[in-house]
Order: structure tokens, then C-alpha cells, then sequence
């Protein structure tokens, strides 16, 4: 897949508008500090913070704080070279973004990134503090395009994992428009696909890619999410399991397509549970099939997903207790 024939890296259901400067040019000093308005807010905030992140410094001019952060703040900024911008705001003057923010006490400065507040600290900081931020939203100074990739990366599935797909499927959208073989990206766009219910364009997707790309374990674990779902949808209401279950607890064969689609709903613990059930009662059934089948979730969800965390605990216990 490149560039110009990657339909998915710009969008996985509405459009995505995220750009990124991964490795690219830097504006010039003069540009990374100004002052903005209620008006020009969108402007030079939401719209701007899509190209790199933009730090909004709300003040007002009696405030003593304010003034001991202004000329730190700057200069930092201004010796980042392009890493960020800054954008202060007077509240006195601008009352009605603060108020929406939910800013009450001033200095407080607040990051922006692809139109979203995303982090923020209040207060005269120190100026080590101030870098230390930065280099939380932006990147540590001097990291090359690699590693500003892995980091984006990162971010992003740090946002599907908390299920913000908009803001994830922008974050992937951006690192596939820098480089449409990334494997994480494109899982991660599937990911979003499958989230929003388009399963198959996540199909098309997937079966789109190189060979090797196909193997990589995250879109190994988007494809075997895949068929999990398709598998869950043929078992039909799962009302009717559970009618079965309340009528035999011990139905292991409707205990175990429950789980199925528990699963596919999102429903982890839940799944787990089913399973741990049948393997308490009847290891020998379906050949420890229960166990296998969690096995398999852990293999979608991740290693280190929460439901996999403690899904592993239990079940060590039961097989070491």
C-alpha cells in the first residue's frame, strides 16, 4: 500500500482532517507566539493545533502570576523552534472560552492537539517544569521522524483504548499519511472501523496490505477480532442463551457462544467469567476448549489490557492453586 492508493489514510468513516509535521519543516520564531480572540479562537487554536500543538495562555492583565509566567512561557516556546505554539488569551477581555473551559483560577495554560484540549498545568511554573511539559506534548527536542511516529502511535491507542475513535482514527490517519505501510496505524484504523461498525470496509482494509504487514501481531489481532464478531453474530439473540443457561446452568455449549458474544460486544469480564464457569465445572469440555477460547480473547484484546490483566491472575490461580 502507498500513498496514493491508501483510500484509509485520511478517513474511516467521516473525514479525518489531522495533519501532523512528523519530521517536517518548522514556522519561523516570529510566528509561534500571538495573541487571539473569542473570534479567532477556532482559528488560531483548533485549527492550528491540527498542524502542531498549541499551548492557549489564559491571563488577565492584574495578575501578578501571569505576568512572572509570560516572558518563561515565550521563551520557551520560542526556543523550540516549531515544537509548539503559543497562544495567549485575556479573560478579562475574552470571558466566554475560559468560562467553557472551565478555567477558574489563572495563569493556566492548556494544550491543544488536532482541535481538542488534550493537557494543561496552572500556575507560575518553573521553567524546568514548563520544558518538561512540552516535551510531554510534543516530543522530547531533537527526535527524529521514527520516533515522533512511535510516540503519535502511541497517543493513539492510548485514545481507542479509552474509546475517543474519533480522536484515534485522526491520530492514525495522520502517521498513515506520513507513511501508509505502518502497521500499527493501519490495525489501529481498523480498530476504529470495527468500533463504529464498519466491518467490512476493516475487512477490505486488512486484506489489503502487504504480506508482511499481514503479520504484524496488531494487525494479526484486528483480523482475529474480526472473525470473532463475524463468529458471535451467527449464535442470533443472545436472550435466547440466556433463557437456555437460566433453564441449565451447566449448558456449556450456550455458556461458551454467550461468551462469544459478550466478547464481541465489548463485554470482556463478562466473557471471561462465562469461561472460567465452564472451567471450573468441566475442564474436559470441547478438550479445554473454554481455556483455549480465553487464550484466544487475550490474543485480540492485548497483553496488556485490563480485562487481560485480570483475567490472568484468575486464571493462575485456578490452574496453579
Amino acid at each position: 500500500m502507498n500513498g496514493s492508493d491508501n483510500p484509509y489514510g485520511s478517513a474511516y468513516g467521516n473525514q479525518m482532517t489531522a495533519s501532523v509535521n512528523i519530521g517536517g519543516p518548522k514556522p519561523v520564531q516570529g510566528q509561534l507566539v500571538k495573541d487571539t480572540t473569542t473570534a479567532g479562537f477556532s482559528k488560531d487554536v483548533l485549527e492550528e493545533s491540527r498542524n502542531q500543538p498549541v499551548l492557549v495562555d489564559f491571563w488577565a492583565p492584574w495578575c501578578g502570576p501571569c505576568k512572572q509566567l509570560a516572558p518563561v512561557i515565550e521563551r520557551v516556546v520560542n526556543e523550540g523552534q516549531g515544537r509548539v505554539k503559543l497562544v495567549k488569551l485575556n479573560i478579562d477581555d475574552h470571558p466566554a472560552i475560559p468560562g467553557q473551559l472551565g478555567i477558574q483560577s489563572i495563569p493556566a495554560v492548556v494544550a491543544f492537539v488536532n482541535g481538542r484540549p488534550v493537557d494543561g498545568f496552572m500556575g507560575a511554573v518553573p521553567e524546568s517544569q514548563i520544558r518538561q511539559f512540552i516535551d510531554k506534548i510534543a516530543g522530547k527536542a531533537g527526535v527524529g521522524p521514527a520516533a515522533e511516529i512511535a510516540a503519535l502511535l502511541e497517543q493513539a491507542e492510548a485514545l481507542l483504548a479509552a474509546r475517543d475513535v474519533d480522536a484515534a482514527g485522526q491520530y492514525f490517519g495522520a502517521i498513515l499519511q506520513h507513511d501508509p505501510d505502518n502497521a500499527g496505524a493501519i490495525a489501529g484504523i481498523a480498530q476504529c472501523m470495527i468500533a463504529v461498525g464498519e466491518l467490512a470496509r476493516a475487512r477490505e482494509l486488512l486484506g489489503s496490505v502487504s504480506e508482511e504487514v499481514a503479520k504484524d501481531a496488531k494487525v494479526q489481532a484486528a483480523i482475529k477480532k474480526l472473525d470473532q464478531i463475524e463468529e458471535a453474530r451467527k449464535f442470533g439473540d443472545p436472550a435466547a442463551l440466556e433463557h437456555e443457561l437460566a433453564l441449565n446452568p451447566d449448558h456449556h455449549e450456550a455458556r461458551m457462544k454467550l461468551a462469544k458474544v459478550r466478547n464481541a460486544e465489548g463485554a470482556r469480564d463478562e466473557a471471561a467469567d462465562h469461561l472460567f464457569y465452564i472451567m471450573k465445572k468441566d475442564r474436559s469440555f470441547d478438550d479445554d476448549g473454554a481455556r483455549r477460547q480465553l487464550l484466544a480473547f487475550f490474543e485480540v484484546w492485548g497483553h496488556k489490557d485490563p480485562a487481560t490483566l485480570a483475567a490472568r491472575r484468575k486464571l493462575s490461580s485456578m490452574l496453579f492453586s
